[in-house]
């Protein structure tokens, strides 16, 4: 694995068995990095990053809360986290349904300083 942003998903999985698949995605929705389950298509999970992303930042301002950081969406089989690693890279996880969300959020926060220190 010689992609260092590879390497930060690599590592963000070894730090917990809560995450199930992560990935790195442009705010334009291309992927550029990711650690999928078998079944998820990498194409489609970054329009869908990039969907999720533009709506969040539309509301963050329409209701005057500042700029959008982090976004966590519940489903019955799990928690999709996007955090806002640069102003053009976001981390996308996915996780187990009673994942521990503040050990989640800490890695991942700890992944996107990773990521923003590599200046993409």
């Amino acid at each position: 694995m010689s992609n260092p942003l590879e390497e930060i998903l690599q590592e963000l999985h070894n730090q917990t068995s809560d995450i199930i698949s992560s990935a790195i995605v442009s705010s334009d929705g291309l992927p550029v990095a990711s650690l999928l389950a078998d079944e998820s298509n990498e194409d489609r999970v970054g329009g869908m990053t990039a969907a999720m992303l533009s709506l969040g930042q539309r509301a963050t301002k329409e209701l005057f809360v500042g700029n959008l950081t982090q976004t966590t969406i519940q489903g019955d089989d799990g928690l999709i986290q996007l955090i806002q690693a640069t102003e053009d890279l976001v981390l996308v996880l996915t996780t187990i349904p009673d994942a521990k969300l503040g050990m989640i959020l800490f890695y991942a926060r700890q992944a996107a300083k990773k990521i923003k220190a590599l200046d993409y």
